[in-house]
């Protein structure tokens, strides 16, 4: 299964994150991760479709937006608008709405020929979402409380990991994208992958290095 590299530009300079997203392009990165934070959801506020619109012509990577935020069917349309090509939302954003409310968010980010995605926080046991396994194109596990970046990873992830790359198999989607979104390092890459994540989302690790291409690549080897 392809290994995915997803530098965060939650990570990256905000005074320069055009510059940011070239750099992840050049080193070899495979997506674009664009965490978006309401202050709601999760305390932090950070960027919106503006910032999407505005990095979407540097980069012909695929730009993956996670929306934090509450209501998140109000925010689909400008997240396509803006040039998604990728949508993940929170399964517990959608769950406090209504028990339909995640479902619909997912149809209608797919009704715009958009991939569609979801995501859960560390308490939220992976099998609440395998009956999503064969609507969605890619389930996020958060291995750290989501607000603010370079926490350090929970362990209790790779347990998290393994039961939806089995059950993905059982599934019929041997192929289906299991991302890992937080405290991703060199030291613990090698162990989420084999856990059964194939996508990496990196904030940190990439643009707090020296040397971000240098890092894309040693987080894929």
């Amino acid at each position: 299964m392809q290994i995915k590299i997803a530098p965060s530009i939650l990570a990256a300079d905000f005074s320069a994150v055009g510059d940011a997203v070239k750099a992840a392009e050049r080193g070899g990165a495979d997506l674009i991760h664009c965490d978006v934070m309401d202050g709601s959801f999760v305390h932090p506020i950070t960027f919106g479709a503006q910032m999407v619109e505005s990095i979407r012509p540097l980069t012909r990577l695929p730009l993956d937006c996670h929306l934090m935020v509450e209501h998140p069917k109000t925010q689909v349309k400008q997240f396509v608008d803006a040039g998604a090509d990728i949508i993940t939302v929170h399964y517990e954003a959608c769950r406090k709405i209504s028990s339909a409310y995640l479902a619909e968010t997912l149809e209608l980010i797919k009704s715009f020929g958009v991939r569609c995605g979801v995501a859960v926080n560390p308490n939220v046991p992976a099998e609440r979402v395998f009956n999503l396994f064969t609507v969605v194109d890619t389930i996020i596990f958060m291995s750290v409380y989501p607000g603010y970046g370079g926490q350090k990873f929970m362990p209790g992830t790779y347990e998290q990991l393994k039961k939806a790359r089995a059950y993905a198999i059982e599934a019929g989607r041997p192929d289906l994208d299991i991302s890992v979104d937080g405290g991703v390092t060199l030291e613990n890459c090698k162990a989420i992958r084999e856990a059964g994540a194939n996508v990496l989302v990196a904030g940190s690790a990439v643009y707090r290095s020296p040397d971000p291409s240098k890092a894309i690549a040693e987080l894929r080897r």
